[in-house]
């Protein structure tokens, strides 16, 4: 535990914890447990600390995010240890407090994480797995992963998850994915649980558990990439959908970029956002709809495209735009004419940003043409013809074709 300097605030130490609990600390990990008057963690967590160690034990409260928050006022001068389980920094409470406190302010001593372990017990390597965690979060968020061939450590909130993924993966086509539930990883009640998704046989293992899923698709399953130009029937539609070409041209010119936040001006059936959101876990989107049919079918698309947290905003835009976050690119699929919208939009965009607008009528190309003129951008049109039967033959059918302007501020 380094010592703080004359006045300084004493930082709040974090040790990782594993089930072989005391005996699978570091020396210096015990040093600062012995040396703590007050060690918080879960009632699980505290048990694990011998009875030698004279410091006052603090469960966390429910909810426990305000209790983080406060937690060097909560005990002021007194040197604190958290416990966390396994790696703090790996979708753990270390990330949370130095989120919340700074870096100056946290120091943290890690133990293996479940991850490693769990790949060193499967003999996978571990920067070619995949790890998702559904702590606490919707499990929807494993979609996006889910591609044959592709090995996923999948970190859960209790001994129901390993079932719940199973059924993820079976109602998606995906039954024939192999799945080990390991339990207690590190410690003497160690256990795996095997079996296919599709059959899944353990309803419940255990609270300690992490999820390896080997990804197998049933025969007739057509994988979703996560590239920009999913089929169109991936999307549940009333006709309001920028269609799979067009759509992979828009979103070449949104140039998703990890972190960054889209707004999607006039939603449909959130085509736009689902898509940009699902280029990169980071990835943010609001999608603004004013039909509250549409902004319920938005919800449910994104719910079943593997990108839960797409923010669904019901109204009209641009009234509803005030007080969102500041975008890094913005899309206007439909409503150029409509007063104020691309004004609202540029002045909002973050710059360096890029707006993209989409026009099928005379009327919205007219709009983007006095934009190109007077800010500049790329001017594109776009015509989009299919192969359909004509009788005994094939012939092309032309879909109405696409103005698309866009512009970096």
């Amino acid at each position: 535990m380094r010592e703080p300097g004359p006045g300084t605030p004493r930082p709040l130490v974090v040790v990782g914890i594993g089930a072989d609990g005391w005996d699978g600390l570091s020396a210096a990990a015990r040093r600062s447990i012995e040396a703590a008057e007050v060690v918080r963690g879960s009632r699980r967590q505290l048990d694990l600390v011998p009875d030698h160690v004279d410091a006052e034990r603090v469960p966390w409260p429910l909810p426990m995010a305000p209790a983080l928050a406060s937690l060097p006022g909560d005990h002021p001068g007194r040197r604190i240890v958290v416990l966390a389980s396994g790696d703090p920094m790996l979708s753990g409470v270390g990330t949370s407090l130095v989120r919340l406190h700074g870096s100056d302010a946290v120091e943290v001593i890690p133990h293996p994480s479940s991850v490693s372990l769990a790949c060193a017990r499967l003999g996978w390597a571990v920067e070619e797995t995949a790890v998702v965690s559904v702590v606490g979060r919707p499990l929807e968020l494993l979609v996006p992963h889910v591609t044959p061939g592709r090995r996923l450590l999948v970190l859960g909130s209790d001994g129901s998850t390993p079932a719940a993924i199973a059924r993820c993966l079976t109602g998606r086509g995906y039954g024939a994915s192999r799945l080990t539930a390991l339990a207690q990883l590190g410690g003497s009640a160690e256990r795996a649980f095997a079996g296919t998704a599709a059959v899944w046989p353990h309803e419940e293992t255990d609270p300690l558990v992490v999820t390896a899923v080997e990804v197998l698709a049933d025969p007739g399953t057509v994988p979703l990439p996560t590239v920009p130009g999913l089929p169109d029937d991936a999307f549940e539609d009333d006709g309001q959908l920028t269609k799979r070409d067009v759509r992979a041209v828009t979103l070449a010119r949104l140039a998703p970029l990890p972190g960054q936040l889209l707004w999607d001006a006039g939603a449909g059936a959130g085509s736009i956002g689902i898509e940009w959101m699902r280029t990169h876990p980071s990835c943010r989107a609001v999608a603004v709809e004013s039909r509250p049919d549409r902004a319920q079918r938005i919800a449910r698309n994104a719910a079943s495209l593997g990108v839960p947290g797409l923010r669904v905003v019901e109204g009209r835009a641009p009234e509803v735009l005030a007080g969102l976050d500041e975008p890094d690119a913005v899309f206007v699929g439909g409503g150029a004419t409509t007063p104020e919208l691309l004004d609202a939009c540029w002045a909002a965009l973050r710059p360096g940003g890029r707006l993209v607008a989409n026009a099928v009528t005379v009327e919205s190309e007219a709009i983007l043409a006095g934009w190109f003129a007077r800010v500049g951008g790329e001017l594109v049109r776009i015509a989009v013809q299919r192969a359909e039967p004509i009788g005994r033959f094939t012939g092309w059918k032309p879909a109405m074709p696409v103005t698309i302007w866009s512009v970096s501020k």
